[in-house]
């Protein structure tokens, strides 16, 4: 799946309507939680792969097309997933440097932020850093991207290469 920021998140489209999503979260065989009384928009909604632990957490504000998805990094590490943004895995790849102290990334002009702020146990480096981002947080409307203070640098995400993330802001719209 790819992130297409403005767009979605593979196979979930900004703009798409609610029933044509949760259509889809039940051919991706995913277990559906949100808050009670919430069967029908507005709300959040976490779509939970059960098998990799891997989750879609979609916004639905009142006009009933999702404003955000939030994606969570599956929980085992041989899951058939692939997260990809510019070619790059997100989830997968190496030598993550991040913008701050609190783990983030932010590709302002995209409105996209990469991060790693979970308590899971997932791989390290030597040094006991993460080796991937976790999360990836794509809205539809500008505004605060996280709750997180985050400059937007010189993070990268390495795939064979140390192509920069703020090479990649430029070069896809």
């Amino acid at each position: 799946m790819s992130i297409w920021p403005n767009a979605g998140v593979a196979p979930f489209r900004f703009g798409m309507p609610f029933g044509e999503a949760m259509d889809i979260a039940r051919d991706l065989g995913a277990t559906v939680s949100h808050q009670a009384g919430a069967e029908q928009p507005p709300g959040q909604y976490v779509l939970t792969l059960e098998d990799s632990g891997f989750q879609f957490v979609l916004f639905f504000p009142e006009d009933r097309a999702p404003a955000s998805v939030e994606l969570w990094r599956f929980r085992k590490e041989d899951a058939d997933i692939n997260v990809t943004f510019d070619g790059l895995d997100v989830f997968r790849g190496r030598e993550v440097e991040y913008d701050d102290d609190y783990g983030t990334y932010l590709l302002p002009e995209l409105k996209t932020t990469f991060a790693n702020n979970s308590s899971y146990e997932y791989p390290t480096d030597d040094e006991g850093d993460p080796l991937y981002f976790d999360y990836v947080l794509a809205p539809t409307r500008p505004g605060p991207l996280t709750g997180r203070a985050g400059r937007g640098g010189s993070g990268r995400l390495a795939s064979g290469s140390r192509k920069s993330w703020r090479t990649l802001d430029r070069s896809v719209h």
